[in-house]
């Protein structure tokens, strides 16, 4: 019996370069503290400028040309033994890891070139797919006209689909007939990066499918339902065929207008720049990637987003996009209150996506996605990631995309 691997020699060298470039910031951090104290602003006020000077300056000046030194000594060694291990099979622990990291940081992970970013692609039983006529027959001998793509969440990875023994893939594809085939990506890129990357690997997986594809259908959960929306405007604009077979976007937990789990994170950030003296660890604050907010302003293509700070209080103006045409589009939400509008939900919604944002209501009516009554439900005392396993989602999943 094969035994599945934990950690890689690929991820050793990763984690050696994070670690090093953590090293370098924190020394930023403490020196930009220590400047600022030692000028002796106000408590509160703005920071001055610049670095440390003299023999202080000289010591955070040595640190950090010798983690530059050990960096490259330690790329330059592991970046030789790297290829000599190859690409074994993974865990789902090692799995879980990374996509937790690149949600937080994989936006850092890519512009670093870190052998830790997760590259998308379109996988099955955690294998990656590529994406031509005699590898997709090779991979799906059995494969069928009902093609559906199941996009996961921040800081998730395509496994994860698989929760308290179900998968709502494999379970349609029981049902219904379904053939499934399951996005696995960095979620911690900007949402309108990997959805114009997702648009394009759909028209490569369509038109390489091993038999004509009679409908196409999305399901995702989170995050997923976003790259599903920006996959939809850049696949129209580039003149894509799949979204002229796409019949139906199922959204699950869905943050159509944005989650306050970013903005906790925004307004520390606010806290800590008040004053010179904590202005420093407002860094940490911004240790999120652009992912998480893109979440925070519902940024769904680039022109949100360029040229702006992402980590300004203010919302700004951002494209409305609708749902798209000619397709029947379905939400579920849900609240792990007993009734919709009970205490419960309005303090704690489904854990990390509120009802209203779930169900794409919003009070500016341009924004409003105005899903038809009979095309939205709401799953009662249901946390976020409980959409992935509760039957009673299923079986609303299955009902909807049978009789669309």
């Amino acid at each position: 019996m094969t035994r599945k691997a934990h950690l890689h020699a690929g991820d050793v060298h990763g984690f050696g370069r994070l670690a090093i470039d953590a090293v370098a910031g924190l020394t930023d951090l403490v020196e930009a503290m220590h400047h600022n104290i030692s000028s002796v602003p106000t408590p509160l006020g703005k920071s001055p400028p610049g670095r440390t000077r003299g023999i202080t300056g000289f010591v955070y000046g040595s640190i950090r040309g010798m983690t530059r030194l050990v960096g490259g000594g330690l790329d330059a060694v592991l970046g030789r033994l790297v290829p000599l291990f190859g690409e074994k099979s993974s865990s789902p622990e090692r799995e879980a890891v990374l996509a937790a990291l690149n949600g937080v940081l994989g936006d850092y992970l890519e512009a670093s070139s870190n052998p830790l970013a997760i590259p998308m692609r379109f996988r099955r039983a955690g294998q990656a797919l590529t994406l031509d006529k005699p590898s997709l027959a090779a991979a799906f001998p059995h494969a069928g006209s009902r093609l559906l793509v199941l996009a996961h969440g921040l800081c998730m990875n395509d496994l994860q689909w698989q929760r308290q023994g179900h998968d709502h893939g494999a379970a349609l594809a029981r049902d219904l007939g379904y053939t499934p085939v399951y996005l696995h990506y960095n979620s911690g890129r900007h949402i309108s990066t990997n959805g114009r990357e997702f648009a394009g690997l759909l028209d490569a997986l369509v038109a390489n499918w091993p038999v004509p594809v009679e409908r196409l259908d999305i399901l995702g959960h989170s995050m997923g339902g976003l790259l599903a929306r920006s996959a939809w405007h850049y696949g129209t604009a580039a003149g894509h065929a799949w979204p002229r077979r796409l019949k139906t976007l199922v959204f699950l937990g869905t943050p159509h207008h944005g989650a306050p789990m970013e903005r906790g994170g925004n307004w520390i950030d606010i806290a800590l720049g008040a004053s010179p003296y904590t202005a420093p660890l407002s860094r940490l604050g911004k240790i999120r990637s652009a992912g998480i907010t893109d979440l925070r302003h519902t940024w769904l293509v680039d022109e949100d987003w360029q040229g702006r700070d992402r980590f300004a209080r203010s919302r700004g103006h951002h494209k409305a996009l609708p749902l798209p045409q000619g397709m029947a589009c379905y939400a579920i939400a849900a609240t792990t209150g007993k009734q919709p509008g009970d205490l419960k939900d309005r303090l704690i919604g489904d854990g990390l996506v509120p009802l209203a944002s779930a169900l794409g209501c919003h009070e500016e009516a341009d924004r409003n996605l105005m899903f038809a009554p009979e095309r939205q439900w709401i799953a009662c005392e249901t946390g976020h990631l409980d959409l992935l396993s509760r039957p009673e989602v299923y079986a609303r999943i299955r009902q909807w995309l049978e009789t669309a």
